[in-house]
């Protein structure tokens, strides 16, 4: 029997978002309640890369918190971005979206950086870094298509876009300090 989106449990949804699963990433847009476990999901897995660093480091923790915070905002950045680009400026036919459905399906595209906790492990940390980028990526690209009502190339172009629009709005505000 399948099941519906009221009784997957977020732990449920992550296995999804990690497998690929389109159903999934369908499912994480269609549940506006799923806005606040997108938004858990990117904060602990940003604790989660920070204990990851800290461990590698031997116990250092010095910018934790404020890159969970980074984290968070980057998050909700990248997630209007890509909203922005992929349903207003550059729309598919089809596409009838929302800030909160990009959100969260961005969200849970973010479900590999919990893998971030094995760059601790000495000899591993480039392979695990790489392995997780290539997940997060080929993940934001099934959320944007899912959020977007796009194909595969629409998503990719909008999350180059997004991501070169982040990028200049980072070095806006960093340059600014």
């Amino acid at each position: 029997m399948p099941t519906t989106t009221a009784s997957r449990t977020i732990t449920d949804r992550m296995i999804g978002a990690l497998r690929l699963d389109v159903a999934a990433y369908e499912e994480i847009e269609a549940d506006p309640k799923g806005t606040g476990q997108a938004a858990f999901i990117v904060v602990a897995s940003s604790l989660v890369a920070a204990a990851g660093n800290a461990l590698a480091r031997g116990g250092e923790v010095n910018v934790g918190l404020i890159v969970t915070i980074a984290e968070l905002l980057g998050w909700a950045l990248y997630a209007w971005l890509g909203y922005f680009i992929g349903a207003k400026m550059f729309p598919a036919p089809q596409t009838k979206s929302s800030w909160g459905e990009v959100a969260r399906t961005l969200g849970f595209a973010s479900t590999p950086r919990f893998g971030l906790i094995l760059v601790a492990f000495p000899g591993v940390s480039g392979l695990v870094r790489f392995t997780v980028a290539v997940w997060i990526l080929v993940a934001t690209i099934v959320a944007l298509r899912s959020a977007l009502d796009c194909g595969t190339v629409r998503a990719v172009v909008v999350a180059v876009l997004a991501s070169l629009a982040q990028l200049a709005v980072i070095a806006f505000v960093v340059n600014s300090l």
